[in-house]
């Protein structure tokens, strides 16, 4: 990437066009499955995985390539658009199961009966068979519950920074992940049998019957974890752990070359500062070395003070506030 000053803080107008941007950052998101290298160990812990139908839990620093792995799986055995669950300590596991528009459906109700009051005629069947009251456009599988389907092949479902849950999420999926069904309690008790629902990510419905959904294939599931946090035995024991390796400098030197091509003296300069900063313990992420490689290692760069500032800024420790 050539370096261009399109800012010049000067307010004049110049109409300059952007360059193309590097391919992590192009939109719709760009597939990064050729160019991921996955470290030794990670490809028997995802066949493990995938003989024993267990979730995958991949524990290690932010940008060490955890939630990349499940593009690739998905796209080498076409399991389909990859579901993402990304979890925050409001997470709940109602959440990742289905959505329930409460409020939603409540106005809708209010309107539709205002509007039947209002009009000259009045069919009292309908309204007594509940025609104007359709649960279905109020509720919503979430990324859990849609992979829960009964698909004929496994579907992939990312469980994104599992640590930052609250304690009771993971507790709260042993169920789940056990018998691998659930119901929705509002459909149990909905006066019709079948009710279509939208699917996570998508305008496609399914038929939903009695309220439960069970599934055929279990799915493809990988936890990440930062390692900032511990899981009971109880939760851990129904995984497949694997702790991503250090962030060497040959593994790094891997990751930059699939995404950027040969490495030149540059950024192999940029390569081993990163690795030795990471080694003494510095919170550093990978995407920081690709912008930084990408911005001070291409044709034309800046040099001196303006290329040192803008390394500091690039390679910027993640705790430094």
């Amino acid at each position: 990437m050539t370096w261009t000053p399109y800012y010049h803080g000067d307010g004049n107008h110049r109409g300059i066009m952007l360059s193309a941007p590097p391919p992590w950052r192009t939109f719709p998101r760009t597939p990064q499955q050729r160019e991921y290298q996955p470290p030794s160990g990670l490809v028997d812990a995802v066949n493990v995985a995938l003989h024993l139908r267990r979730p995958l839990m991949l524990t290690g620093p932010a940008g060490s390539g955890k939630s990349t792995v499940i593009e690739q799986v998905a796209h080498e055995l076409g399991l389909g658009t990859v579901l993402r669950w990304h979890i925050t300590s409001r997470s709940t596991l109602s959440d990742g199961l289905y959505r329930y528009d409460a409020l939603g459906r409540i106005h809708a109700q209010t309107l539709a009966a205002s509007v039947r009051h209002r009009a000259w005629t009045l069919d009292t069947r309908d309204i007594h068979e509940g025609a104007h009251d359709d649960i279905g456009p109020f509720l919503q599988l979430g990324p859990l519950g849609t992979a829960l389907l009964p698909w004929e092949r496994p579907r992939a479902l990312l469980i994104d920074e599992i640590d930052k849950s609250d304690l009771d999420l993971p507790s709260d999926l042993l169920d789940v992940l056990e018998r691998g069904e659930f119901e929705i309690p509002e459909l149990v008790r909905y006066q019709h049998s079948s009710v279509s629902i939208r699917e996570w990510g998508s305008t496609e419905q399914r038929l939903v019957e009695y309220g439960h959904i069970q599934c055929s294939q279990f799915p493809f599931i990988v936890f990440t974890s930062n390692g900032e946090r511990d899981f009971s035995p109880a939760f851990l024991r129904r995984c497949i752990r694997y702790t991503m390796p250090p962030l060497s400098a040959e593994v790094l030197h891997s990751i930059v070359r699939a995404h950027l091509g040969p490495a030149s003296d540059d950024s192999l300069e940029l390569i081993q500062e990163f690795a030795e900063r990471v080694a003494h313990g510095e919170l550093l992420a990978v995407d920081q070395l690709l912008n930084a490689v990408a911005l001070l290692a291409g044709g034309r760069v800046p040099q001196g003070e303006q290329r040192d500032s803008l390394r500091e800024l690039l390679l910027r420790e993640l705790s430094d506030v």
